[in-house]
């Protein structure tokens, strides 16, 4: 039960990123940094944007492991 729990809280917390935070906080980080090309602006976005989806993700699941903490399998 408690993988369960930790698995759609995570799911969850990386919706609620991938809707809300990872893409304004990926234009906020380059916005100010000098490119050479427009391959680099969307190669470093593009990491941004998924780094922070996996940030989220990895603390969903350990938010929701300490929720269903009282689940022992």
């Amino acid at each position: 039960m408690r993988y369960i729990i930790s698995m759609v809280v995570a799911m969850a917390f990386a919706l609620i990123a991938i809707l809300f935070v990872s893409g304004p906080l990926a234009t906020w980080v380059i916005t100010d940094m000098p490119f050479e090309s427009p391959d680099d602006v969307a190669a470093w976005h593009a990491m941004i944007f998924m780094t922070g989806n996996l940030a989220a993700l990895i603390l969903g699941w350990m938010i929701g492991w300490v929720l269903a903490s009282r689940y022992l399998d």
